[in-house]
């Protein structure tokens, strides 16, 4: 035996390599793994399609629990009301008149109050076998269309301790159809008797079946859906469908079925109340391949793998013997020239396989590093010519900012001569410019308060409307308690408002109006600035929202809109700048949010 497998092995040698290998993986690898994907994959698909039966199964019981649950309400209310003497009184005593009538058809509220008391319940009326003088919604004559219905002259066969349901139209609410329990109800002490119909609520049964992985109907004794997953179904018969037919005679179980062409299993399950001579049934349909789809899902990828794992294998046995070692030798002398320093080496190594797409690429990574290294140096360059640019502005701006004392001082003592001599408008608007000045002054790169953001824009307005005359421009200005302690950058909404008076009420000779509005919306703080001006064209609208994407420093961009939205996407990020809206001749709003907490954008 020994001898046989030692001659076996020795003729395996005369074979080459390469055969060896793809007969070994062929065998070793290949067909068993081929094998155990169709078992389990075979295994997967019927042991899902078991637990999803199972788990459709479940969901009926729990769709029949709820389905009894809510039919028990009815049944209690019509047992209370077969002995219920008010009920027996109020049908068959004689009234002198119809406002005798009238009054115990309104002291009998039993009915009203079962509706509001149980939602199952939407409706209750009671049919009387004899002519009242008078009826309301809740009593009512039996006529004799009433009189030939089916339901009615199946309750009138039937004792009164028999209920029946029935798919019926209530024509006290404009005929539409309903699941009613009916029942008689005997007076024998008057010897006489009439039918009690109690509707249920149709959104009630509908709301059971609205969460069902699966199309579920529930229908009566004569076929009628009362109620299922697809609200087009409700009213339909099942004899018009042609999956559900043959359901209407089947008993509780499971089957399969055609449902629109493809097999599926069906689950049918009664529901018989209580002191009821027919019932409902349940049905939840599902089609197979929607179950098992995953699981032929899972063995066409396995299938993939492996075909795709035994070529990548055989592509390795043919290429990778030869050339795999000398290519990645090239590959390796480049990499320990980088290593060393040296950015301005290539890789030589060609082809479009592993090896040459990495070669390419390592290519391609060298020439992205020293591209990033030009980017980075130009980007310090502008970032040094930046600060140069920002000193040179602080030197400016410090140059005008001389001695304020003096000028405060001076403002102060106009104001005073000005007050002094009665001249009180004119004492208040040097006031306001010395405190503008103050406080522009003051800031600095600190951030302040949205409160004392407005004060300033307030005094700017006083300042204008004193120029502009009352007539000319007027304003109003409105603040969130819960926003005035939000911190923001400073004058952000001042030159808003400076361009709202400058540029929007230009042409406007009396009546301008701006409005700032200030609140606080979720946690955001929206703010608002509107005129009533002539409003922009549509071109220079574009050419403004074109102007806050431009990242040069352009001097006609540097202040006003296009710098206060800058100032907002740099602080808050992205989604927090200036937002134009301006309809052609009705004036413009610019809006813009902070958060609530005022956080910037780190």
């Amino acid at each position: 035996m020994r001898s046989k497998i030692l001659a076996a092995v020795r003729k395996t040698n005369n074979i080459r390599l390469k055969n060896k290998l793809i007969i070994s993986i062929v065998v070793v690898v290949f067909i068993p793994v081929l094998l155990v994907g169709i078992i389990l994959t075979a295994s997967y698909r019927q042991n899902v399609l078991d637990q999803t039966t199972q788990q459709t199964m479940n969901n009926v019981d729990k769709i029949k629990k709820h389905v009894t649950d809510i039919l028990r309400m009815p049944i209690e209310i019509s047992n209370k009301l077969q002995v219920d003497d008010r009920l027996s009184n109020l049908v068959n005593s004689r009234y002198e008149t119809n406002f005798d009538l009238v009054t115990a058809f309104w002291d009998f509220r039993y009915f009203r109050d079962y509706v509001q008391l149980y939602k199952e319940i939407h409706n209750v009326r009671f049919y009387t076998a004899h002519s009242m003088r008078i009826s309301n919604w809740d009593f009512l004559s039996a006529d004799e269309s009433v009189k030939n219905s089916d339901w009615y002259q199946e309750a009138l066969d039937k004792s009164s301790s028999s209920i029946s349901w029935h798919y019926i139209p209530d024509e006290t609410k404009e005929n539409r159809p309903y699941l009613s329990l009916v029942r008689k109800i005997d007076f024998p002490l008057y010897r006489s008797y009439g039918v009690l119909v109690i509707d249920l609520d149709q959104d009630e049964l509908g709301g059971i079946l609205s969460q069902e992985p699966f199309d579920t109907m529930i229908f009566d004794a004569k076929g009628f859906i009362v109620a299922a997953k697809n609200p087009q179904w409700v009213g339909r018969n099942i004899d018009s469908m042609d999956f559900a037919k043959d359901l209407s005679d089947k008993p509780a179980g499971t089957y399969e079925f055609n449902f629109e062409g493809m097999p599926s299993k069906i689950v049918v399950e009664e529901v018989v109340p209580p002191f009821s001579q027919n019932g409902l049934k349940i049905v939840s349909v599902f089609t197979i391949d929607s179950i098992v789809s995953g699981a032929n899902r899972v063995s066409r990828l396995g299938f993939t793998i492996i075909a795709a794992s035994l070529s990548i294998a055989i592509v390795l046995i043919f290429f990778t013997s030869s050339f795999l070692s000398h290519r990645l030798l090239q590959l390796n002398r480049v990499l320990n020239k980088v290593s060393m320093g040296n950015l301005n080496v290539t890789s030589d190594v060609d082809g479009n396989d592993e090896i040459g797409v990495l070669s390419k690429q390592f290519n391609h990574m060298l020439a992205n590093i020293r591209s990033l290294m030009v980017e980075v140096s130009e980007s310090q360059m502008q970032k040094n010519l930046l600060e140069l640019r920002q000193r040179d502005i602080k030197l400016k701006m410090m140059a005008s900012q001389i001695n304020p004392h003096f000028l405060f001082n001076a403002l102060e003592s106009i104001r005073m001569k000005a007050y002094v001599k009665g001249e009180t408008e004119i004492s208040n608007v040097v006031h306001l410019l010395g405190k503008l000045m103050r406080r522009s002054i003051e800031i600095g790169a600190r951030k302040i308060t949205l409160k004392e953001e407005l004060e300033i824009v307030r005094c700017y307005l006083e300042i204008q409307k004193f120029r502009f005359e009352d007539e000319r421009l007027t304003y109003k200005l409105h603040l969130d308690d819960a926003a005035e302690r939000v911190e923001i950058p400073p004058l952000i909404v001042q030159p808003l408002v400076e361009n709202a008076v400058v540029h929007g009420l230009e042409e406007v000779e009396e009546g301008g109006l701006v409005i700032i509005d200030a609140r606080v919306e979720s946690d955001r703080v929206v703010i608002m600035v509107e005129d009533n001006g002539c409003g922009i064209s549509e071109d220079k609208m574009r050419a403004i929202e074109y102007s806050f994407q431009d990242l040069e420093d352009a001097e006609e961009h540097r202040i006003g809109l296009r710098n206060v939205h800058q100032r907002l996407i740099l602080t808050y990020g992205e989604g927090y700048g200036l937002k134009l809206e301006c309809p052609p001749g009705s004036g413009t709003r610019v809006t813009f949010a902070i958060p609530l907490g005022g956080n910037l954008n780190v």
